[in-house]
Parts: structure tokens; sequence; C-alpha cells
């Protein structure tokens, strides 16, 4: 038999985001940069925004930027995707919010 061992989700969790946070601190302080995370949530799934509010939230404890832009359900492909390559084109994606649709 091997050891079991009982592990804390959420020290474990908290354990890493302080780690992250220590990081981006870090990057803040050397090379004058905050990292972020954009999200594109398409459509009104409950359980998706919540996801994302939590990932949104999580990102700002840990001294990060969260930018979030919702789209209909609707949206087409081409849009999304055309929303998606703005995204990663541009070296300053924090006003992302504000990118008007294709």
């Amino acid at each position: 038999m091997t050891d079991a061992r009982i592990i804390d989700g959420k020290v474990y969790s908290q354990n890493v985001r302080d780690s992250v946070a220590a990081e981006v601190a870090e990057l803040k302080a050397k090379h004058g940069l905050t990292p972020g995370l954009a999200v594109v949530l398409v459509g009104e799934d409950a359980a998706s925004q919540i996801y994302v509010r939590n990932k949104g939230k999580q990102t700002e404890e840990c001294g990060m930027l969260s930018v979030t832009r919702r789209l209909p359900a609707d949206t087409a492909q081409g849009e999304l995707v055309a929303i998606v390559k703005a995204l990663n084109a541009d070296p300053d994606p924090w006003h992302f919010g504000a990118i008007a649709p294709a």
C-alpha cells in the first residue's frame, strides 16, 4: 500500500494564488509590466458567467488586469474570430471592452 495524503484544496489553491501574486508583483517592480486575462464570453450560459466572473476576480486579486467582452449567443463565427484576432494583435489590449464589433 502507498501512503495516502489528504490535500486541502482551498489551502493549496490559496498558496498558488499567493505565489502568482508574488510573481506578478516582481514582474511589475522589475519590468513595469502588468499581466492580465482577457476573456471573450459568448452567450448567456449561467455556469460560464460564474466561471468567468470568478476567474476575473482571482486574476485581479493577484494584481493582474482582467477584462471581459460579452457577446450575444448569435454572434457570427467571423465576428468572433475578428475580435480574437484584434485582441491578439493589440499591444495594449486592456481597453478591450471598448473594441467595437466587426
